[in-house]
């Protein structure tokens, strides 16, 4: 008799399990795209070069490994600027994914603000258009020029702009209209990186009009030195601006690898911003 409860016991949570494994899609329905769905994380690596021992590398690779696309700033413009990009490649080549990677020359900048900037990708999922390229038609009002990539995904053109705005002291706004200026005329998908500047600055206002949106609100991403009243992040200036007629977002946010005050001495090692990602398709 036990034996016979203990197996009708089974089978009804057998039942209850598979209701709810086919129930989910109905609660959740924007499951029913997630193959058309891409993910890209934006990260501000700081002085990404020599300095970055492979453990670190490693530890970047592990972070950001789930994308589709990765975009960093301030990768040196020295030989270890790309040699530290193509061990971030072979790192994650080696987690399952294949990847590929670009890497933009030094940007036409002043003295000691120059640097480069990265995409790495999964091929599986993207087809990569023509050759990466500076935006040099912005030379001489934009410090660090941002960097265009084109990604093909099905019948779908993807378009990002990767840019590392002049710091908030030099006043970013006025490099920052120009690039708005440019897509005013050519219409991005995405203008991504770090602009030092808030997206509640009114430089956006124009940029809102041309039907863009900051990803992220009010969401700090830079790092303290040292914690203040158990906080750790400070000012809100990596962000993401999309393009609300091509895609819709349907996840945004920050990756926060430091998660205590304790680890983070350890985690500024890595940078001294916390990546940005998001999750989008198309309309």
């Amino acid at each position: 008799m036990n034996l016979i409860k203990i197996k009708s016991q089974r089978i009804l949570l057998i039942m209850i399990t598979l209701a709810f494994i086919f129930y989910i899609p109905k609660l959740h329905p924007q499951q029913t795209y997630s193959s058309k769905e891409i993910s890209i994380i934006s990260w501000n690596i700081q002085d990404f070069g020599k300095s970055k021992s492979d453990s670190i590398i490693n530890a970047i690779a592990n972070i950001v490994r789930d994308y589709d696309i990765v975009a960093l700033q301030e990768v040196v413009a020295g030989y270890g600027g790309s040699q530290a990009v193509a061990k971030l490649a072979n790192s994650l080549n080696r987690t399952g994914s294949k990847w590929d990677y670009a890497i933009s020359s030094p940007t036409q900048s002043p003295p000691y603000k120059t640097e480069k900037y990265a995409y790495l990708w999964k091929t599986s999922n993207l087809t990569l258009l023509k050759k990466p390229r500076l935006l040099s038609e912005l030379n001489p009002v934009v410090f660090r020029e941002p960097y265009l990539i084109r990604f093909k995904l099905d019948h779908k053109i993807i378009t990002l702009l990767n840019y590392h705005a002049r710091k908030h002291n030099d006043k970013p706004e006025e490099e920052i209209s120009q690039i708005i200026e440019y897509l005013k005329t050519n219409n991005q998908t995405i203008l991504l990186g770090d602009f030092n500047l808030s997206e509640t600055h009114t430089i956006w206002n124009s940029l809102y009009k041309l039907h863009y949106k900051a990803s992220l609100k009010n969401n700090p991403t830079t790092l303290k030195r040292k914690c203040n009243g158990g906080k750790y992040t400070h000012h809100a200036i990596d962000n993401m601006y999309y393009n609300t007629k091509n895609i819709v977002i349907t996840r945004t946010g920050k990756v926060d690898f430091v998660a205590n005050c304790d680890l983070l001495k350890k985690a500024r090692k890595i940078s001294d911003h916390l990546p940005i990602f998001i999750h989008f398709r198309f309309k």
